[in-house]
């Protein structure tokens, strides 16, 4: 099929080229030229495990073209994918502007029919406001026999993961009440839907919904286990052994499950902050979903509590090894970090941060620029080297094992404080190190 793809950010680029690698014809659009042209030239803006040789031979094999012209994108596409930014608006709401520019872009070029499928995360209520949008935009060129189908169609891709989870989806929902809008969609997804039936269609606002219920879900489960840890932490108990202890009951499960100093990333904050807007318009109180972003804000802070008691509440003049910046392995995604909540708590208190990520690096320059208070370190060891104290806010495989000895000598104290518990307390404390981590007893 030929499909247009508009938005070359995480979510439109990570589509586009795994339906090219099946054998669609895709044309992604974006308004940045730059962007446009580095793509052109196999240059990702984005950091993602198996992306990058899948557009290089998409690219080579003529199935996969970026332009930044949305009329060739509206001419070409049979089935029209909307993929652009839904930034948070102040009150948390999501931004729709992008969305709704694509819908008249959509509208002021179209010459016959299309199918338009939103792939943004958007709010309930959203595939109407493209409609309205669209049949706006054709009342004034007078085209009113021009028809159009809005479909949702959210992503379930985890960043890190994010071209496996696409080409082997565990399910695949089409939100729509047109027979031919869902024809044309799983003749689309046909190719990943062979094994057995990943397709489940509903109406469009359940769809929409469904997307945003996940996230929360997944950002519940967090915020729990966080609120578990605290818990741990005053009665004496491991979070390790409950979570062993829990997570072996099926109702459960292990997934989502790990304390750690919060979630980040493009998603979750996002997605949590919109579902209560949404709830709070329809005159909700979402209790549940606000006590998951007030758990989620504060475990951020958690590890600096225990630096400023481990310290005396003195951290000027420290300077604290940073190991991991990205808001998760296998991704330079910074936004909504612990990290950054850690950084900038730690530089208002007077401390300097020598800093590593096996990505995140260039990004948190591009946030930060030059800052006396920070140094970006080559190697996780020069990071360490003449520091008072080790942090671990992201769990990168290179963290998982330890040379204990070389932290010891490299760092003026032999203090870590692991924010994703990486290692066994008793263990660290048997080899010199006084070990702080979340929710686990320091000599247990």
């Amino acid at each position: 099929m030929n499909v247009t793809v508009f938005g070359s950010g995480y979510v439109g680029l990570v589509q586009a080229a795994v339906l090219a690698e099946v054998g669609h014809n895709i044309l992604c659009i974006d308004i940045d030229e730059k962007k446009v042209e580095d793509l052109k030239n196999g240059i990702i803006p984005i950091y993602e495990p198996g992306l990058s040789p899948l557009i290089e031979r998409n690219l080579k094999n003529g199935t996969l073209n970026f332009s930044t012209d949305a009329s060739k994108g509206v001419e070409h596409g049979e089935v029209i994918f909307i993929a652009v930014g839904t930034p948070p608006d102040e009150d948390g709401s999501a931004d729709l502007r992008h969305v709704l520019a694509v819908a008249k872009s959509i509208a002021t070029y179209m010459a016959g029919h299309k199918v338009i499928v939103n792939k943004s995360t958007v709010p309930v209520g959203t595939a109407d406001k493209v409609s309205k949008a669209i049949t706006a935009q054709l009342a004034e060129r007078n085209a009113k026999n021009l028809t159009v189908e809005v479909v949702s169609n959210p992503e379930f891709l985890k960043e890190g993961s994010a071209v496996s989870d696409c080409m082997r989806p565990d399910r695949i929902i089409i939100g729509t009440s047109s027979p031919s809008a869902e024809d044309a969609l799983r003749q689309l997804y046909a190719p990943f839907n062979r094994n057995h039936e990943k397709i489940i269609t509903m109406d469009v606002r359940s769809a929409e919904l469904a997307k945003y219920a996940a996230n929360c879900m997944l950002a519940t489960k967090i915020s729990f286990m966080n609120e578990m840890a605290q818990i741990a932490d005053h009665v004496g108990a491991d979070i390790e052994q409950v979570r062993q202890g829990i997570g072996s009951d099926p109702r459960i499960g292990y997934h989502f499950i790990y304390a750690g100093i919060g979630y980040g990333g493009s998603c979750f904050p996002k997605d949590v902050k919109a579902l209560i807007s949404t709830a709070s318009q329809m005159g909700i109180s979402p209790g549940i979903l606000n006590a998951v972003e007030e758990r989620n804000q504060a475990q951020k802070s958690y590890l600096l509590e225990k630096i400023k008691e481990h310290f005396g509440n003195d951290l000027n003049g420290k300077t604290i090894a940073l190991w991991g910046l990205a808001f998760k392995p296998n991704t330079d995604d910074m936004r909504e970090a612990p990290s950054r909540t850690l950084m900038e708590q730690l530089w208002q208190l007077g401390a300097k941060v020598q800093a590593f990520d096996p990505q995140a690096m260039e990004e948190c320059q591009r946030i930060y620029g030059v800052r006396e208070d920070m140094q970006l370190c080559g190697t996780k060891e020069v990071a360490l080297s003449g520091a008072d104290a080790l942090i671990i806010a992201t769990e990168w495989q290179q963290f998982k094992a330890i040379d204990t000895k070389a932290v010891i000598e490299a760092l003026n104290n032999p203090v870590i404080f692991d924010g994703r518990n990486l290692y066994e307390p008793k263990h660290m404390n048997d080899n010199g190190i006084d070990y702080y981590c979340v929710g686990r007893p320091k000599n247990k």
